[in-house]
């Protein structure tokens, strides 16, 4: 469990963060930067949730993928380091990522299908959804590259995940845009 009594410690002053196993790093830090991102993914669902707090059910979905993100951060936090540690440290698992499936194809079911690519917009719960989904790219970016750098092993299922997270965000912009009714469309060339 944890639990924080003092939320400074100053051991940061010298420009260094405490991952939950191993030394310090920098804060510019490869690891650092993915989970500082899915961090800044956490906060925009959470922004998102104010919009949309009329439907209950996707209400519901937003705060577990929440408790999820902080699963995932500290799955990102916690090299895989070969090591035995004296805990058994906290790692995005398949059945989360098979949760996250399930939820998009629900939603999914509820849409007709595209012929266009859709402009960030319609709702103001359906553009909050957006920006969410567009910073869980930015964050699935930075996974993918923190896995590229030799020692600095991602799981498949935490990069599953980050993947996943941006589709549902995806469908469910447009199911809060009325199931796709208020979609707006993108007309190549429009604007010529």
């Amino acid at each position: 469990m944890v639990k924080l009594n003092k939320i400074y410690t100053r051991t940061g002053d010298d420009g260094t963060t405490g991952l939950v196993a191993g030394p310090r790093r920098k804060k510019y830090d490869a690891r650092v930067e993915a989970y500082g991102e899915v961090d800044e993914t956490n906060s925009l669902v959470g922004v998102a949730r104010q919009h949309t707090a009329g439907f209950p059910d996707l209400d519901r979905m937003l705060m577990r993928i929440q408790n999820d993100l902080f699963d995932l951060g500290a799955d990102l936090a916690t090299p895989v380091t070969g090591e035995v540690l004296q805990y058994e440290p906290l790692r995005i698992v398949k059945a989360q990522v098979e949760r996250l499936e399930n939820e998009i194809d629900a939603l999914n079911a509820d849409l007709s299908p595209l012929h266009s690519f859709v402009l960030p917009g319609g709702t103001a719960g359906a553009a909050a959804l957006h920006v969410a989904r567009t910073v869980a790219r930015r964050a699935e970016r930075r996974v993918v590259e923190l896995d590229a750098i030799k020692g600095e092993a991602v799981s498949p299922e935490a990069i599953a995940y980050i993947n996943r997270l941006s589709d549902f965000l995806f469908v469910a912009a447009r199911w809060v845009n009325d199931k796709g009714v208020r979609d707006v469309l993108w007309v190549p060339g429009q604007n010529r």
